[in-house]
């Protein structure tokens, strides 16, 4: 029988992350991190928005400013 030449392909058993999305309020699994506030000594809390929102709200996730 003949070797394979294709690896096989790589399975996870991690649902997909839904995250909320802060703009149009709702879960999205598009959602990223984009502005976190911060209010006294208390930790920051994380925004997050979907790719359409992001897109119609010119909004650039935290990971991708300079």
């Amino acid at each position: 029988m003949a070797e394979p030449t294709h690896a096989p392909a790589a399975r996870t058993d991690r649902a997909p992350t839904v995250r909320w999305c802060h703009w149009h309020k709702g879960p999205s699994q598009t959602a990223l991190l984009v502005d976190a506030i911060e209010k006294n000594s208390a930790p920051p809390h994380p925004l997050y928005a979907c790719a359409p929102c992001r897109e119609q709200r010119g909004l650039t996730p935290l990971a991708d400013r300079p």
